[in-house]
Order: structure tokens, then C-alpha cells, then sequence
């Protein structure tokens, strides 16, 4: 992933408003290691419920604000992660839908890792500490299939 700027990065949100977007807290961009993110993921400090999930795909940055369910946060049960398929702490996270059916409550959940390092994790540069399945796919071949993952949900969302 290309290194975005903050700029970038507050314009991408499909499903909130130009207000929430200039006050969402960013994480540090600087610290980011861009080269093996296929998303950029991170929790707002101030709210722990608050999770963002931003990338770019055809010179399209696109970003989805979602929300961690009540009781998953604290729990981070062990399952599998909907993007990347590690079988670890995950968590349900709710994103409203961008438009008219996201202002009247209409949302799109998955489960997505805690600490959402999916990219991390399919290239094996972070492990979790659960029991892994290996599988016969190369690292280019997960990024693939994490990255067709994303472009999904995102679809869901904008749909």
C-alpha cells in the first residue's frame, strides 16, 4: 500500500459525515509500515469502540468507520477472522452503511482480528498465539484473497 496522508485519509470515508471525519483521532502515519499493509486498521484511542479501516484500490482511497459490538471488545474471543482467515482474537465490528440506508440504521458486520494486523499476519510478520492450520497457499496468494476480502466488505458497505 502506498503511504497515504492525513489529508487522504479523512476525504476516504463513505460512511460518515465530513464532521466525524475532520474529528476522528489518526493514528501515527509516520510509524506505519506501508509496504506490508493492504489496509490501513486502528482503534481511536479516546474511544476503543471506534475502529477504521482505510485503503486504496485503483488510486481510490476509501475508508469505513465501524464499531466493536457491546462485550466483544472485552472478550476478543478466539475464531476466524473474515479477512485474512487467522484463527485468533477477533471481535465483531459493525459499519453502518454509507447513504441513505446507513443514516436509517441499516449496518454490515464482520469479524475482524483485535488488533486488526491482517496484513501482518498473512505475510507472517506477526503470529498469533493459537494453534495454525497451515495452509498451501503462498504469502501472495493470501494477500490476494485478504485483499479480495476487503474489496467485498467495502462493497457491502457502499452497496
Amino acid at each position: 500500500m502506498a503511504p497515504l496522508t492525513e489529508a487522504q485519509i479523512r476525504k476516504a470515508f463513505v460512511n460518515q459525515s465530513k464532521g466525524q471525519s475532520t474529528r476522528m483521532n489518526l493514528p501515527d502515519l509516520s510509524a506505519q509500515t506501508w509496504e506490508d499493509l493492504d489496509f490501513l486498521g486502528w482503534f481511536d484511542p479516546r474511544s476503543p469502540t471506534r475502529t477504521y479501516l482505510v485503503t486504496e484500490r485503483a488510486c481510490e482511497v476509501r475508508g469505513v468507520a465501524m464499531r466493536i459490538t457491546q462485550g466483544a471488545a472485552s472478550r476478543g474471543r478466539k475464531s476466524m477472522c473474515d479477512l485474512c482467515l487467522t484463527v485468533g482474537p477477533v471481535a465483531l465490528m459493525v459499519a453502518p452503511r454509507a447513504g441513505r440506508s446507513g443514516q436509517q440504521g441499516d449496518s454490515v458486520g464482520l469479524y475482524a482480528c483485535t488488533d486488526l494486523a491482517c496484513s501482518l499476519y498473512v505475510r507472517n510478520k506477526r503470529k498469533v498465539d493459537t494453534p495454525v492450520v497451515q495452509e498451501t497457499l503462498t504469502v501472495d496468494q493470501r494477500v490476494a484473497r485478504l485483499t479480495a476480502n476487503v474489496d467485498t466488505f467495502l462493497a457491502r458497505v457502499t452497496r
